[in-house]
Formats: C-alpha cells, structure tokens, sequence
C-alpha cells in the first residue's frame, strides 16, 4: 500500500504544488482546505498517486481530528503531514481590530497546533514521519503593517520547534520552512520571473527533507530567489 501525505491549506499555489510533487513520488495525497468545492478543480493536476479532497476548518480541532480519522480509513494514517494555511491582515496597529489578529493566529498558529498535534499521536507509535510547517519572512520580523501576520507566523514557528525538540528522538522529523519571497502566481505574471519563488521548486524543498537521513535531519529551511535582499 502507497504511503499518504496529508497538506492541509491547499489552493492553486504552493499547496497544489506540494500535492503534485507528493504524488509524483507515488504517495496517496489527502489535500484539505476550508471549502471542498475549490479543491475539486485541482484534483485533476494531481497525477502519480491518489488525490483525494476534505474539507476541513485547521482552526477547529474537532475538524482536524475528523480529517485525520477519515484519511485513515480512506488512504492510510499519514507519512508525512504539512501544515500550509495561513491569513493575513495587512493593516496599521492603529487601525487593525482584535478579532482580524485573533482570526490570523486562529489560523496560522492554533490550526498548526492541531494538525501537527494529530499528526504526532499517529507518527510517534510508528516511530517515523515528517511534520513540515510553512512560514514566510514574517516569522522572523514583524514588519511595518505586517503585525497580524507576524504574531500567528511567529507562534508557529515556536510550535514547529518545540515539536521538532520532543519527537526528533522518536523518530519524527519536524521542520519548519521560511518562505522568504514571493511565491509566483497567474496574478503575478507581469512582474519578472527570477524575483519569484517558483512553487514546483518549493515544493522539491519539502520533498527533500522528507527525503532527509535522521543523521542529518533540518529543522528550519529558508528558500528565496536568487536576487531576493536579505
């Protein structure tokens, strides 16, 4: 039986991506995301493996754990799970109401929380399994208007390497992944190519430290164009 992948934040860009190239090495790919019917139309970019599509809230954890249950009995419990949502509030501190910072750290922070926490309780009895986590610049500064953003992606950041430091030694690897750049899309497509991160090379990324040897596991990974400033 094909082993399973499990992506959870998945849409036209990075998270269709990470699906292809999962299923290109022949796994079984479980893609969710909050609405099931966008999903759907992406399933069939996804060749290799079976792809299949849930809908699933990452900030309720009755929902995560529903998911996790019912790929179970649909492709089998999951190798490797990445953990891709995210929200941004873009706004002033002046400006920004509580609820759009707690909605933002709902999603990029707490829903991290419940999908790696399901994710482990499956992996550590096996003793392996990847736990990959997608951050972006922000989760090492919190830039002029980028507050709401910085706080959940900071946060997940934390988890990912408090996770990382308890299952490495049971086997699971856990890294974190800084996505320093913009990832290239359709809406993008008058801006030059070399300034954007390609979401097929990205997800080689993710590939390649599932691929990794426990002797020399990363933990945190940035990628970014070739001419990005940092």
């Amino acid at each position: 039986m094909a082993d399973t992948a499990i992506i959870v934040g998945v849409g036209p860009g990075l998270g269709l991506a990470l699906a292809q190239r999962f299923a290109a090495a022949g796994m079984n790919v479980a893609m969710a995301a909050r609405k099931r019917d966008k999903l759907d139309a992406l399933l069939p970019a996804v060749t290799g493996g079976t792809a299949r599509a849930y809908a699933c809230d990452a900030t309720s954890a009755a929902d995560v754990a529903s998911l996790f249950e019912t790929v179970a009995k649909d492709l089998g419990d999951p190798l490797v799970v990445v953990y891709n949502a995210s929200n941004f509030p873009r706004g002033s501190i002046l400006d920004l109401e509580p609820s759009a910072i707690e909605t933002a750290w709902r999603i990029s922070c707490l829903g991290g929380f419940h999908v790696g926490q399901q994710a482990a309780r499956r992996m550590v009895p096996k003793g392996r399994g990847t736990i990959l986590f997608t951050g972006a610049t922000a989760s090492l500064r919190g830039s002029a208007l980028f507050a709401g953003f910085a706080i959940g992606k900071f946060g997940l950041r934390a988890l990912a390497q408090s996770m990382a430091r308890e299952l490495g030694p049971k086997g699971v690897h856990v890294a974190h992944v800084i996505v320093d750049g913009q990832i290239a899309a359709e809406r993008y497509r008058d801006r030059d190519p070399e300034s954007m991160l390609s979401p097929a090379a990205i997800a080689e990324a993710y590939w390649q430290l599932h691929a990794q040897h426990p002797s020399a596991w990363t933990q945190e990974l940035d990628v970014r164009p070739s001419v990005e400033r940092f």
